[in-house]
């Protein structure tokens, strides 16, 4: 089976230092540690209303690594000319509402509007590759390749928060929607909500190539640091995989 990369999403460093305010703990440090720890890529959600990453650390953060960053943004005119300035390896976009904690479902591609197809356009023509967030809908997997994108990332958060005994059916769908996405020929990326109890049998969906993580593996931090958080999903991740 091919390998699987692993985006470490440092937005919570962030909501961190913000809790408090000052300069520490520093997103860019957290990225670049990460990346020693063998992470693949770094991830963060620039929102409207900057709850945690801000402008200036994304902009830190794309100068200062070597890896790919995947900018997930919001379908909107300052983003997209945000992210057309950056030029980061991937764009994923996502559904944003002030009122959330965090991303609750995936977007509605049917019910997006036109702007949409804009944004995807104008990413592409920058270069970048754009991943559109979605459940593991065949009607939202499919609206996504029609619009352009070059890929999807399944919405993985009603899988990873389900009890034992129900996650079986929340597989089902993922691996359906994977299977679908890779004939509709689009690369299948998955994340939100995901630890170290959930992540095997996500990996082993054989047609997702990257998993996005992070609060989790923010949070475990407190307890067996960053970088040896990022080693032990990393292991779990390949003896899943079988590599």
């Amino acid at each position: 089976m091919n390998p699987l990369t692993l985006s470490i999403n440092i937005d919570h460093v962030a909501t961190l230092r913000n809790a408090r305010g000052g300069t520490h703990p520093d997103p860019l440090e957290a990225a670049l540690a990460v990346l020693e720890a063998g992470a693949d890529g770094i991830t963060v959600h620039l929102r409207e209303d900057r709850r945690h990453i801000r402008d200036a650390d994304v902009t830190r953060i794309r100068a200062a690594i070597d890896k790919p960053l995947n900018f997930e943004m919001a379908a909107t005119e300052e983003m997209v000319a945000f992210a057309e300035a950056l030029r980061p390896a991937d764009c994923c976009i996502v559904p944003e509402m002030r009122a959330e904690l965090t991303t609750e479902g995936g977007l509605d591609v049917t019910r997006a509007g036109p702007f949409l197809a804009e944004a995807v356009r104008r990413l592409s023509a920058a270069g970048i590759r754009v991943s559109i967030f979605v459940e593991a809908d065949l009607e939202q997997i499919v609206a996504a390749a029609r619009l352009g994108a070059q890929a999807i990332e399944l919405h993985t958060g009603a899988f990873a928060d389900a009890r034992p005994e129900e996650r079986p059916g929340y597989l089902a769908r993922l691996r359906e929607g994977a299977r679908l996405a890779a004939a509709e020929g689009l690369a299948v990326h998955a994340g939100h909500g995901l630890s170290y109890e959930t992540i095997g049998d996500i990996a082993r969906i054989p047609q997702i190539t990257e998993v996005s993580i992070g609060h989790f593996l923010v949070s475990q931090a407190i307890f067996e640091s960053l970088p040896g958080a990022v080693r032990r999903m990393k292991a779990l991740i390949a003896a899943a995989r079988g590599i």
